[in-house]
């Protein structure tokens, strides 16, 4: 049985017992903070928007994310062009020595024929702060309470737990997801700090590596009347990046029927062989 198929269920079950009700953020009174709310209803979920594409986008100023380099332009799925795979611009210099070489190994292979590696279509988890570009179609879904907020891509599915008002743990031991604490600001902002993020992961889907010294503030602001949401991030790791360094991203608000159990292990099958990385198994439920 598929690790992804054994965790559907739990984490299905984990992101309902967090809230009884979708779209169970509480309304507020008198003094009480007024907060966003994601999840107005069973049926409200966010998908990117497709002009930035699932990458990391480059701030207004200062240093920003990897992207591609000029001389081989990616050209995502669906746009009517041929698509590409990513190849990495390695001008970028937020790269430490070591990751830039790594970096160039997985470029290398792509112009040499080979598929490269990307979370979604391998069905690994992704990471923070992957996890906000990790499907260019597949919904978001959010399950918000006073105590915590779990958001699910149906992609995966996969599943991250933001706890609310509370610190980080001493020494938080690495996960995927890393532990991710949060905080309303300003009555339509989701400020999101988190550490504690295995360095199995890559920061986008340029496979850009990190260390478990990573460190991630995000900012969900609700705009556009409530239709659509600004991520906003900054990124410090002193193990693999120059300098800390800020990324955006955007989300558009869509109606869509409630959470479906969409298996990603069962759906991607590698006909074809062209995958270096295998897909993740568990031998026995984690249920």
């Amino acid at each position: 049985m598929s690790k992804a198929a054994v965790s559907f269920g739990a984490a299905l079950v984990l992101a309902l017992s967090a809230s009884t009700l979708l779209g169970a953020a509480p309304a507020a009174s008198g003094a009480e903070q007024a907060i966003p709310n994601f999840a107005a209803d069973d049926s409200t979920a966010w998908v990117l928007d497709r002009k930035g594409v699932d990458d990391l986008l480059a701030p207004a100023s200062g240093p920003g994310p990897i992207t591609w380099d000029k001389a081989h332009p990616y050209v995502p799925n669906g746009g009517g062009r041929q698509p590409t795979y990513r190849v990495s611009d390695l001008t970028n210099p937020i790269l430490q020595p070591w990751a830039r070489e790594q970096m160039k190994k997985t470029n290398d292979e792509v112009l040499a024929g080979k598929a490269p590696y990307r979370a979604r279509e391998r069905c690994w988890p992704i990471g923070t702060p992957g996890f906000v570009i990790y499907s260019l179609v597949e919904p978001f879904y959010f399950y918000q309470t006073p105590k915590e907020i779990t958001v699910v891509n149906q992609g995966g599915p996969e599943v991250r737990h933001i706890h609310m008002n509370v610190p980080h743990s001493k020494n938080p031991k690495p996960s995927w997801y890393g532990e991710s604490v949060g905080h309303y600001e300003n009555g339509d902002t989701l400020v999101i700090d988190t550490i504690g993020i295995t360095d199995k992961t890559f920061v986008d889907n340029y496979r850009t590596p990190h260390t478990t010294q990573m460190h991630v503030v995000e900012r969900w602001k609700i705009v556009e009347g409530g239709n659509a949401v600004e991520v906003s991030m900054t990124v410090d790791d002193p193990g693999a990046f120059t300098t800390a360094w800020s990324a955006t991203q955007r989300w558009r608000k869509v109606h869509l029927a409630p959470l479906t159990e969409i298996i990603c292990n069962e759906n991607s099958a590698d006909y074809m062989n062209l995958y270096q990385t295998p897909m993740p198994s568990a031998g026995t439920p984690d249920f």
